[in-house]
C-alpha cells in the first residue's frame, strides 16, 4: 500500500511512506477522530528540503517507524551538508487520543555539521464525507491559530456550533514558529552524536475539560501493555506452515488495532482509512470470526449495537423499529443532519446477524445473562424481520432505499451493479438475498434453542415453525434447476435474479439447504466458474456482469470466503474447504505484510500473481478475521454450551503436518487441540463438555 496508517480506539493516522501530509493529497491523508480531519498537512524537511526515503515500515500495527536521509546540499560551490550525512528517523504513535511523533536526528558525517529540521502543518477541520468526495454541504469556518509557549493550537467553529481544535506542542526550543503552522528547530551535532524533538498533537472536540496529556514514554508503556494483555488473553496457534502463522498473527494484531470502544465493550470498526467506525454487518461479521479467539469481542459488540437499535420509522434514515444500524458517523455533515448517518440504518443483514452473533456467542460461552440482558432487543429484532424486513408478508426479509441520501443496494454487496440478471440488467428493489434468508433461518434456529434453555418453549416452537416454513418456501423460490445453484436474490416482481455468485455460499452455515442441492452448491463454489485458484468469486466467470476488477463483480473477497468456509466445515466438506484455505493462503505473499487485503481482482492463478484492487482498505477487520476462521475450519471446531458438547473434527489441508491450537475460551474453561498427521490429542480441557471427534 502506498500510505502508512496507525490507529488507537477512535484516532488514526493517514500518512505518505515518508511520513508527510501533502496538502491536497488525492488519497485524503490527515489525522482524523469523529469523522474529521484534524490535520491536513505534516511535511518535514532538512534545509528546507525534502529528506530522501530509506525505509517505511508500518508492520508493528501500532507504531511507525520512517528513516529518511539528507540530499547533498551545495550552494556556489560551497558544502552546506554531504549526501546521506544525517539519519532522520521518525517514530510515531497513538494512545489515548493523542499521536505522538519523535523525529530522531544522527551525523553520521565526519565532522560536526549544522542544519535546520522544520515542519510545516496545516488544519482544515473536513468532514470525512466531504474528504472522500461523497457530499457537500454547508460547513462552518476556520478561526484562526494561536501560539503560546511551545504550543501551536488551530481553531474552527463548526457548522453544528461545536468548537474543534488541533493542540500541537513540542519538547525542544524552537528556532522559530509562525501562526501559518510553521516550526523549525536548529541542530548542531558532533560526528555520531545524535538528538530528537518529539510532537505531541491532541484533537479536541466541544466544550469538553481536556485531560491531561501523558508524556511519551509514560504513553507508549501503556500501549505495548494494551497489546501484551491482548496477546496473553488471545488463543495461541502455532503451526509448521509459515505462511498461515504469518497470516494469523497479522490478523490478531490488526483486530487489536481496529478495535474501539463506545463505553459499552470492544468491538472491531470496520476497516483503515475509510470505516475507523461502528458498521453494523462488518463489526457482527468481525466479531463472529473472532469467536474461537476472543469471545468478549462479540459481548462488546453485541451490547454496541443494542445500545442503536431503531426505535421509530424515519425514512430520512432507513430506520424502523427493531432494526440494527448499518453505519454511524460523528462528522459536521452528520451532526447537522445533512446526511443521515446518526446513525444510518440501510442495512438488509445486520439484524438477523446480530441475533446469529448472539446465538454464537452463546453456543461458545454459556453466557446466558446477556440474553436476559438483550431480552427485548432480540424480540424487537425478530419483530422488524416479520413486520418490517418482509415488506410483503411473503417469508422473505427485502431491502428498498427509502433515504434521499441512503445506499440502493443493501445487502453486504453495496455497490450499485453488485445485483445483476442473467441478461446484465439489473435488479429493481424490493430485492430479497438468498444469504439473508439463511441468516434469518439460522437466527430463528438459534434463538429457539436458547429459548427452550430458558424454558420459553412455546415461543420457541413458534420461531422453529417460522424456520422451518421459511426454508420450505427458499427451496422452491431460490433453487435453480438449470443450473443447479440457488438465486443471489428474488427481484421486485418476484424472478429469480439468476447470476452465479458467492452469496447462496453463506447459506450452508446457516444449514438451511436440502443436503443433495448443498452439495451442488459446494461443487459449484469450487468449479472454476467460481474459484480463482486463490479464492472463491463474489461473481462466476463468464457471467454478464462478471468483471474481475469490479468490486462486487468476480472480485474475490476474503470474509466472504470466510463465512462459506465455516458452513464447509460445520457440514464436513472440509477437504474442499482446504482447498480454498490453501489458496487464500497463497494469494496474501502477494501483499503487503503478508495482509489480507478487503479484496482482490478475481483474475485466475495461472497468471502468477494475485492482483491488488487499487482502493481496498488495508487492514480491515473481516479480512483480519479471515485466517482465524481458517483455525477454527481447519479444525472442525464448533462447541454448543447448551449441549454441553464440543464437535471437533480436524483435517490438515495438503503441506500442514502439525497444527497447535491453545487456551481456546469454551464456557467456563479452556480447549487446546494438537493434530498431526494421523493424530489428535486433546491437550487441556477444562470446559466440562464433552469432545465429539468426527
Amino acid at each position: 500500500m502506498d500510505y502508512r496508517v496507525i490507529k488507537d480506539n477512535d484516532l488514526f493516522l493517514l500518512s505518505d511512506t515518508n511520513g508527510n501530509i501533502p496538502e491536497n493529497h488525492p488519497y485524503g491523508l490527515g489525522l482524523y477522530t469523529k469523522d474529521t480531519r484534524f490535520l491536513s498537512k505534516f511535511d518535514l524537511k532538512i534545509n528546507g528540503e525534502a529528506p530522501i526515503l530509506l525505509h517505511s515500515d508500518a508492520a508493528e500495527n501500532y507504531m511507525a517507524t520512517i528513516l529518511l536521509t539528507n540530499p547533498h546540499m551545495e550552494k556556489d560551490g560551497e558544502l552546506i551538508l554531504w549526501r546521506e550525512s544525517v539519519q532522520i528517523s521518525r517514530t510515531r504513535f497513538i494512545y489515548d487520543e493523542v499521536l505522538y511523533e519523535t523525529i530522531n536526528v544522527k551525523n553520521y558525517y565526519p565532522k560536526k555539521v549544522a542544519f535546520n529540521i522544520s515542519v510545516h502543518m496545516d488544519v482544515d477541520f473536513t468532514d470525512m464525507f466531504i474528504v472522500r468526495g461523497f457530499q457537500n454541504g454547508d460547513v462552518g469556518s476556520r478561526q484562526g491559530q494561536t501560539i503560546e509557549d511551545n504550543t501551536l493550537t488551530f481553531h474552527y467553529e463548526g457548522a453544528d456550533n461545536v468548537n474543534r481544535n488541533t493542540k500541537i506542542s513540542w519538547d525542544r526550543e524552537a528556532a522559530n514558529v509562525t501562526e501559518a503552522g510553521d516550526v523549525s528547530f536548529d541542530f548542531e551535532l558532533e560526528h555520531s552524536q545524535e538528538e530528537s524533538v518529539t510532537f505531541i498533537i491532541q484533537p479536541q472536540v466541544g466544550s469538553a475539560v481536556t485531560k491531561e496529556i501523558m508524556q511519551k514514554e509514560e504513553a507508549l508503556e501503556k500501549l505495548k501493555a494494551s497489546f501484551h494483555d491482548w496477546n496473553d488473553s488471545i488463543t495461541k496457534v502455532s503451526t509448521d506452515v509459515a505462511p498461515l502463522q504469518r497470516l494469523v498473527d497479522r490478523g490478531i494484531n490488526d483486530l487489536r488495532v481496529l478495535l474501539t470502544d463506545l463505553g459499552y465493550g470492544k468491538f472491531p470498526v470496520a476497516g483503515l482509512p475509510w470505516f475507523g467506525v461502528p458498521f453494523g454487518r462488518d463489526s457482527l461479521i468481525a466479531a463472529l470470526q473472532m469467536l474461537a479467539f476472543q469471545p468478549e469481542v462479540a459481548k462488546g459488540t453485541l451490547y454496541t449495537m443494542a445500545q442503536y437499535q431503531g426505535t421509530k420509522v424515519d425514512p430520512w434514515r432507513d430506520e424502523q423499529p427493531g432494526k440494527i444500524m448499518h453505519e454511524i458517523r460523528y462528522g459536521e455533515l452528520a451532526t447537522t443532519n445533512q446526511i443521515p448517518f446518526t446513525p444510518y440504518y440501510g442495512t438488509i443483514d445486520a439484524t438477523p446477524l446480530f441475533l446469529v452473533l448472539l446465538t454464537e456467542y452463546v453456543k461458545w460461552t454459556g453466557d446466558l445473562q446477556i440474553v436476559h440482558d438483550l431480552e427485548s432487543n432480540i424480540e424487537r429484532a425478530i419483530t422488524w424481520i416479520n413486520e418490517y424486513g418482509d415488506r410483503d408478508g411473503d417469508l422473505f426479509v427485502e431491502y428498498h432505499q427509502e433515504s434521499s441520501k441512503g445506499i440502493a443496494n443493501q445487502g453486504w454487496k453495496d455497490s450499485g451493479d453488485s445485483i445483476v440478471h442473467r441478461n446484465g440488467d439489473y435488479a429493481k428493489t424490493p430485492i430479497a438475498l438468498s444469504e439473508v434468508q439463511g441468516y434469518v433461518y439460522q437466527a430463528k434456529m438459534g434463538i429457539a434453542s436458547i429459548y427452550e434453555q430458558l424454558n420459553k418453549s412455546d415461543r420457541a416452537t413458534q420461531l422453529r415453525e417460522e424456520a422451518k416454513s421459511l426454508k420450505e418456501k427458499f427451496e422452491n423460490e431460490f433453487w435453480m434447476d438449470d443450473v443447479n445453484f440457488y438465486a443471489i436474490a428474488l427481484d421486485e416482481k418476484k424472478a429469480q435474479v439468476g447470476t452465479i455468485t458467492s452469496n447462496p455460499g453463506h447459506v450452508l452455515f446457516s444449514e438451511m439447504l436440502d443436503e443433495d442441492r448443498e452439495v451442488k452448491v459446494v461443487e459449484t463454489l469450487v468449479s472454476p466458474k467460481m474459484f480463482s485458484g486463490y479464492g472463491i468469486r463474489t461473481m462466476g466467470e463468464g457471467e454478464a456482469g462478471y468483471n474481475p476488477m469490479s468490486y462486487h463483480d468476480g472480485s474475490i473477497w476474503p470474509h466472504d470466503n470466510s463465512m462459506i468456509l465455516l458452513g464447509m466445515s460445520k457440514l464436513g466438506h472440509q477437504p474442499v474447504a482446504n482447498t480454498i484455505i490453501n489458496g487464500l493462503i497463497d494469494s496474501a505473499a502477494h501483499f503487503e505484510y503478508d495482509r489480507l487485503p478487503e479484496l482482490f481482482c478475481g483474475y485466475s492463478s495461472e497468471i502468477g500473481k494475485a492482483v491488488k484492487y487499487p482502493v481496498a482498505c488495508s487492514p480491515q477487520a473481516w479480512a483480519a478475521g479471515t485466517p482465524l476462521v481458517f483455525v477454527q475450519t481447519i479444525l472442525g471446531l464448533f462447541p454448543n454450551s447448551l449441549e454441553e458438547t464440543i464437535t471437533l473434527s480436524p483435517v490438515l489441508p495438503d503441506g500442514m503436518n502439525e497444527l497447535t491450537v491453545e487456551n481456546i475460551k469454551i464456557g467456563s474453561g479452556k480447549l487446546s487441540v494438537k493434530v498431526s498427521t494421523g493424530s489428535v490429542t486433546v491437550l487441556e480441557n477444562t470446559t466440562g463438555f464433552s469432545v465429539v471427534q468426527k
